[in-house]
C-alpha cells in the first residue's frame, strides 16, 4: 500500500511517498489511521533517544529498564502539555535544560500543567 503526502509550510513544498507492508486488507481510511499511528509510536521512540539517549542506556535489570522508560514518556509528555498550554515556543531540550538548573523552572512546569 502506497500512502502519498504533501507538505506545504511557508515557502516550501515536499511530496513523499510512503510504503507500507499489510497482511491485512484496509480501507483508505484505516490506512491512514495505522501509518499515523505508526509514526507517532516512531516519534515517540526518536525523541526518547535524542533527548534521553535511551539507546545508549545499558541497564541490564529489566524492571529498571521498565521503570526508565515510564519516567522518561511521562516527562515528555508533561513537557508537551506544558508547551500546549503555555505557548512555550522553546525546544524540548531547551525547556528540560532550564529544569536541571533551576528548581523553579520544574515547578513552574508542574503547577501549569496541573490546572
Amino acid at each position: 500500500m502506497a500512502l502519498y503526502v504533501h507538505n506545504s509550510q511557508q515557502k516550501e513544498t515536499s511530496d513523499e511517498w510512503y510504503y507500507n507492508i499489510s497482511s491485512r486488507k484496509l480501507t483508505a481510511e484505516e490506512l491512514l489511521k495505522h501509518a499515523c499511528f505508526e509514526w507517532s509510536v516512531e516519534s515517540m521512540h526518536w525523541l526518547l533517544d535524542v533527548h534521553f539517549g535511551e539507546d545508549f542506556c545499558r541497564v541490564e535489570d529489566r524492571n529498571v529498564q521498565q521503570n526508565l522508560n515510564i519516567i522518561r514518556k511521562t516527562v515528555l509528555n508533561c513537557i508537551k502539555l506544558y508547551k500546549e498550554k503555555s505557548g512555550d515556543k522553546h525546544p524540548l531540550s531547551k525547556i528540560m535544560f532550564n529544569c536541571l538548573l533551576e528548581l523553579i523552572k520544574m515547578m513552574n512546569i508542574i503547577e501549569i500543567i496541573k490546572n
